[in-house]
């Protein structure tokens, strides 16, 4: 695992606090004290706690209670409790608890989905595509990897994945299967992965040197075709399943004897039902 740096998370603080608090400036309270807790109203697992409790230190707080990352808790718990000057205070409150808002809820979405997965499949992973939000790529896969998914491609640069966009460069059929070939001798430590929507096509690319194929928005019976195929002539093949899957039908998919799920859906999960209460302490 890993941390987003101080390099990030100052400019995550300055993107809020430009300048200074215009409220808490005017209220004039500057010699207050105050602490303020994170509660949680639905069971989550936390996530980024540690990004939150540097953003508390830089802001000159400090931290009373918290939990680390991957910790399950209930309806309720507290999630982190911090204090110090009251303007301080008001300064970390909302950048902490969006921060945790978005990552709690991707964790706790991808980690149901894993559990899911692992209740009818426990040879399939959970993997995710490269849409996570934009200009917030690192913070999104920790936020992953904390509910236990692993990055399908964490950009274009170290896998090879063709899609039919890729194939429509050759002129013909034959042209593409020949540089399948091409591929493993130029890339031999890389697997060549191929896209793949068709029973008949798979079978193809499995014949001529795939290592994997990435079986996007087909139906259920037409994936379990591919994986049976697979498993009875080219064991060593493996199948993802990809395209509208989610915590919904995960395990239908899961099901079929798959390698692994490809997916976007915890990032678009929606955020984390989190609540919090300020007490002054002077």
């Amino acid at each position: 695992m890993y941390n987003l740096t101080d390099n990030e998370l100052l400019q995550y603080i300055s993107d809020d606090v430009p300048y200074f608090d215009l409220t808490t400036y005017l209220q004039d309270k500057g010699d207050k004290r105050a602490v303020l807790s994170i509660f949680t109203r639905e069971d989550i697992i936390v996530s980024c706690t540690e990004e939150v409790k540097r953003i508390t230190e830089l802001l000159n707080c400090k931290i009373t209670k918290s939990h680390n990352s991957k910790a399950s808790l209930a309806k309720g718990d507290t999630v982190l409790e911090f204090e110090g000057l009251y303007g301080d205070v008001h300064k970390a409150w909302r950048a902490c608890q969006i921060l945790l808002e978005y990552s709690c809820k991707i964790s706790t979405y991808t980690n149901n989905m894993k559990k899911k997965i692992e209740e009818v499949n426990s040879s399939c992973e959970l993997l995710t595509t490269r849409k996570s939000f934009p200009f917030a790529k690192k913070f999104s896969i920790k936020a992953i990897m904390i509910g236990g998914a692993m990055p399908h491609r964490l950009g274009l640069s170290e896998t090879i994945l063709l899609f039919p966009q890729h194939r429509s460069v050759y002129k013909n059929q034959e042209e593409f299967l020949d540089a399948i070939k091409e591929f493993k001798v130029k890339a031999p430590e890389k697997k060549v992965v191929v896209e793949t929507e068709e029973f008949e096509d798979a079978v193809t690319l499995m014949k001529n040197g795939a290592d994997a194929l990435q079986v996007d928005k087909v139906e259920l019976d037409v994936l379990k075709n591919i994986v049976d195929y697979k498993n009875l002539h080219f064991p060593n093949v493996k199948i993802l399943a990809a395209g509208g899957i989610n915590l919904n039908n995960v395990d239908e998919y899961a099901k079929t004897g798959i390698n692994g799920v490809v997916t976007s859906a915890m990032y678009n999960c929606g955020m984390a039902n989190l609540g919090s209460r300020m007490k002054i302490l002077n």
